[in-house]
């Protein structure tokens, strides 16, 4: 007899689902009847967590959600923290539990890994959450599932299963042959000619690109060059123009110079960006401001609204209406927008601190050492002057957890999602000593998974950045200096090459050795050598 649980599998097949993440357990071993002849590969982490940020990196990389198996309550529980970065950052993630029988529901009679209410709960961190009370449901579901996840903004989506439904037969049900897929949303005809003839008159252009354009690189430039208008990306659009490109801004509009650039544009142009706070406002000042024309482009007709209110709002998915405007803009105007861009560059590389630029100097390197790789980022101090100022090679090459949600322990198992998804190029994890101590454990996952990722630990014996934002303040500083293990012999104890950088200028030599390993490499640099003065953060 097929299963509801086997069903499933078939249908995730026909969705191009081709990996699943999780931890088997007794109330989801029925979802696994079906993977063996399917096709599917699982990969299993050492914490529930790390399948969601293995997801995450996943899908970030592939342009596919991350599908995650996890059993009831507890295994929920612990995925909830990655599904909220994943909510935070627009990453698509489809996470299939299993919850108690449905008599059971509700009852609060001590059911193993029971929850008072465990849909209430994912219904927090994700687009929808639902129950499937019937196998017949299930073509449905997956199908507004993937809806979200194709036309709309993608954001996590928990499905979940009792158990007494789990095995439900699902012979009546027709063979799966065939999806439906739906194609995102483009702007009105009236909305694009207002934005193309306020664009045409403008003199001084600024282009803020968020993560919704990066999938079109080649319009975003295309548009950005047409308009001779400066762009400025958020970290998660970071790459849409090339490190050299003349009209980049790779910084964040936290800094007075970036807020000055777009305080002096008559047309903001807001490509598929939340105008979030922690890339427009990251202190939190409250000062920035958009006194020009605001013209706001995003699949998500709420957030449109949201921080900033436009003045002409186009519904849709941007990098198609990047392309859209680049189509119908008049060319040839000069706006000055390359010497906009090198005054900005300078002014803003001139305000960092003396740490966070060299820190900056040093992801420079790593990039230029390994032009193909992806730099996963965990909330390190590296990844903080980064988000600050830092040129990515390509779209999605650059990502990590520091903004939005926020989260520490993601770039390990991050990385490993993103080796996975591209095999055929290198993946840097850059973490710091703390924040490896929160997932150190899927090194083991690493080897399972034969995903030869490099660790960049920045090892400063604690939580630096928070160490650093303390002293600022004359907070004493209890809490952020912990005892540091010695990740050499913690690396072998796992199987994977390590060793400590002695000087910045090996780090060329040491990443082109690492990139040709079959194993993961775990590579220590200790601030006290290679930066003296943390308190210059």
């Amino acid at each position: 007899m097929k299963t509801c649980g086997e069903y499933l599998v078939e249908l995730l097949v026909q969705y191009d689902v081709e990996n699943i993440f999780g931890i088997p357990g007794v109330h989801t071993v029925e979802l696994y009847r079906g993977i063996e002849n399917s096709g599917l590969r699982h990969y299993t982490p050492r914490h529930e967590q790390g399948a969601g940020f293995m997801a995450d990196g996943y899908a970030r990389t592939s342009g596919k959600p991350g599908v995650c198996f996890i059993i009831t309550g507890p295994g929920l529980t612990n995925i909830t923290t990655a599904m909220a970065q994943a909510y935070g950052d627009s990453i698509p993630m489809l996470v299939i539990s299993a919850v108690n029988a449905t008599h059971s529901l509700g009852q609060g009679r001590g059911f193993l890994h029971e929850l008072p209410d465990q849909q209430a709960l994912m219904s927090q961190v994700s687009a929808f959450s639902h129950t499937v009370l019937t196998v017949d449901e299930l073509p449905s579901i997956l199908a507004r599932a993937f809806a979200v996840f194709d036309g709309a903004r993608p954001r996590p989506v928990h499905i979940e299963l009792p158990l007494d439904v789990i095995v439900q037969s699902a012979e009546h049900m027709p063979e799966v042959k065939s999806v439906a897929r739906v194609s995102p949303p483009t702007p009105s005809e009236s909305g694009l000619s207002a934005a193309v003839e306020s664009l045409n008159a403008a003199n001084r252009i600024v282009l803020c690109v968020g993560g919704g354009a990066k999938k079109n690189p080649h319009a975003v430039r295309t548009l950005a060059e047409n308009l001779d208008a400066v762009v400025v990306p958020t970290v998660n659009a970071r790459g849409v123009l090339l490190p050299d490109h003349p009209l980049l801004v790779p910084a964040s509009p936290s800094l007075p110079a970036i807020r000055d650039l777009i305080e002096g544009a008559d047309v903001v142009l807001a490509l598929g960006t939340e105008i979030g706070r922690t890339d427009y406002d990251f202190y939190d000042s409250g000062e920035f401001k958009i006194p020009g024309t605001l013209i706001r482009v995003d699949i998500d007709p709420e957030q449109l609204y949201r921080n900033q209110a436009p003045d002409i709002a186009l519904v849709g998915d941007a990098s198609s209406t990047a392309k859209l405007l680049a189509d119908r803009i008049v060319t040839g105007m000069d706006r000055d927008g390359a010497a906009r861009a090198a005054q900005t560059r300078t002014v803003a590389f001139e305000s960092l601190s003396p740490a966070m630029s060299e820190h900056v100097k040093l992801l420079d390197r790593i990039r230029d050492a390994l032009p193909d790789a992806l730099l996963v980022g965990d909330s390190s101090q590296q990844v903080y002057a980064g988000a600050l100022y830092f040129a990515a090679q390509t779209p999605g090459s650059w990502f990590n957890s520091a903004t939005g949600y926020g989260t520490l322990g993601y770039a390990l198992p991050a990385a490993i999602g993103a080796k996975i998804a591209a095999p055929g190029r290198p993946v840097v994890c850059l973490v710091g000593d703390g924040g490896l101590q929160f997932s150190i454990a899927e090194l083991a996952s690493a080897r399972d998974a034969g995903t030869p990722i490099i660790l960049l630990v920045w090892n400063n014996s604690g939580y630096g950045e928070i160490k650093a934002f303390m002293l600022e303040r004359s907070i004493p500083t209890a809490g952020v200096d912990l005892f540091t293990p010695d990740f050499m012999k913690l690396a072998d104890a796992y199987g994977i090459h390590a060793e400590v950088l002695g000087s910045i200028n090996e780090i060329e030599e040491v990443l082109g050795e690492a990139a040709k390993r079959n194993l993961p490499s775990l590579i220590q640099m200790n601030e006290a050598e290679l930066i003296p003065d943390p308190r210059t953060a």
